[in-house]
């Protein structure tokens, strides 16, 4: 029997191209003469370049390039703050070759894209006004980086020196400094220090008070450096047989604020990485239900408790709040910051196992904020369900929101508004919120 003949990688291969829209990712779609699609990085629309393929063969339905040399620039298009953005370097940043506003307008074409093509919106369908907001304090000129990640994960070659990684590489780009961590992370001199036996590095400065901590992971049989920075931190240490976060010394939590309420996040909770971000959405998921007293809700993927927080506030004594949240010490953390409130209650497990055998039959307000791969149609449908008369969506991937306001759409709800915000600089991510509603059924 003849075997297939291997296939052949076109990575090097350069191409010419216009480069046409954004894509999803990052990136923009470009063809060359033959009709191959290409990703390519580091480009804008409008642009012609010369495209070098990064991954790829003659079989590939696509292939993914860096525009390496720009023939014709985008007005949009500035010089990377950045020395390790670029083709070939740090793969943490999509835009930086982008001005912040154009940056804006493609995350927002992007939304527009995806909730076309998997919901069937448009944007005025959707009610949104197709803007995509920055954050408070990020609308900066040309040139200048908001210092905004306030956690950032480090990786560490083999000589144990602390870098990011390349784009979709294991590879580690060495660094000297990241412009986009926040001042508290970069005070503490990760990059300055030797990390002989370490993995990875993930240093945290929270926003909402002074403490700083760095998780360790260590690579098989290493042992933990003493680690002497900056700054006054932390230490935990990832453990390699069961995956567990521990702690070295120091507090095994940091300290962050929302809606003047203090809340404690402990190591592998999660917490959003801007610092005006929890802020932000809190005010619009609370703006776009307008929660009264008495109601009942459900925070579903609820985190270290900070939606349920603000329910709980608003619904008063005689309301009630059910938060579901799968990792452990983000329960035991959402139940300490909620202790406050007798009528809260939090349940550990996934949402789609633990509402089932809640009993909830109906509600009136839910608040969903699931991981990047959305919520999905069984539990949208189990959702649909309880009668809600306003549900809450946050998503961190406009195409899982789409997918899932599809999903809603079939089972009676409509959209009533949508805002995005974009609380991840530089890089392709965006945040949405999306208020729900009943449709109306006619008399």
């Amino acid at each position: 029997m003849q075997q297939n003949a291997p296939e052949s990688s076109l990575i090097g291969e350069e191409y010419e191209v216009e480069v046409g829209p954004v894509a999803h990712g990052g990136h923009c779609i470009a063809r060359t003469e033959e009709g191959r699609v290409l990703f390519v990085r580091h480009a804008l629309p409008g642009e012609k370049v010369v495209a070098r393929v990064t991954e790829g063969e003659e079989t590939s339905r696509f292939l993914r390039a860096d525009a390496v040399t720009i023939l014709d620039p985008s007005k949009d298009r500035v010089e990377a703050p950045c020395p390790f953005a670029g083709p070939g370097k740090c793969g943490g940043c999509d835009w930086q070759h982008a001005k912040p506003g154009a940056q804006r307008r493609l995350k927002g074409e992007v939304i527009a894209e995806q909730l076309l093509r998997l919901a069937g919106l448009t944007p005025e369908e959707a009610g949104w006004d197709g803007t995509v907001m920055p954050a408070e304090g990020d609308k900066l000129p040309p040139g200048e980086v908001p210092q905004w990640r306030t956690r950032v994960q480090y990786a560490v070659d083999a000589e144990g020196n602390a870098g990011l990684r390349k784009h979709r590489s294991h590879e580690v780009e060495n660094i000297d400094h990241c412009m986009i961590a926040a001042q508290g992370v970069s005070e503490l001199g990760i990059e300055k220090r030797n990390w002989e036996g370490m993995a990875s590095i993930e240093a945290i400065a929270a926003s909402g008070s002074g403490d700083r901590q760095v998780i360790l992971t260590p690579r098989p049989g290493a042992r933990l450096p003493l680690v002497e920075l900056d700054k006054p931190v932390s230490v935990m240490r990832v453990d390699e047989k069961d995956g567990g976060v521990h702690r070295v010394h120091g507090r095994a939590f940091v300290r962050e604020r929302a809606d003047e309420r203090t809340y404690r996040v402990g190591s592998g909770g999660f917490w959003q990485v801007h610092p005006k971000a929890a802020q932000t959405l809190m005010l619009a998921v609370m703006q776009g239900l307008t929660p009264r007293k008495g109601e009942t809700a459900l925070d579903l993927y609820c985190g270290v408790g900070l939606f349920a927080g603000a329910l709980a506030d608003r619904v008063g004594d005689q309301g009630a709040v059910l938060g579901i949240e799968s990792g452990k010490r983000a329960v035991e953390d959402a139940r300490h910051n909620l202790a406050a409130f007798p009528r809260v209650r939090i349940e550990q497990g996934k949402v789609e196992s633990v509402l089932p055998r809640t009993g909830i039959t109906d509600v009136d307000l839910i608040v969903l904020d699931p991981p990047r791969a959305g919520a999905g149609k069984q539990t949208v449908h189990h959702l649909a369900g309880l009668g809600a008369r306003r549900i809450a969506y946050v998503a961190c991937d406009p195409a899982a929101l789409a997918r899932d306001l599809a999903y809603f759409a079939d089972r009676g709800y409509k959209v009533r508004t949508l805002r995005a915000f974009d609380l991840f600089p530089m890089t392709h991510h965006v945040e949405c919120v999306a208020i729900l509603e009943p449709v109306k059924k006619d008399a």
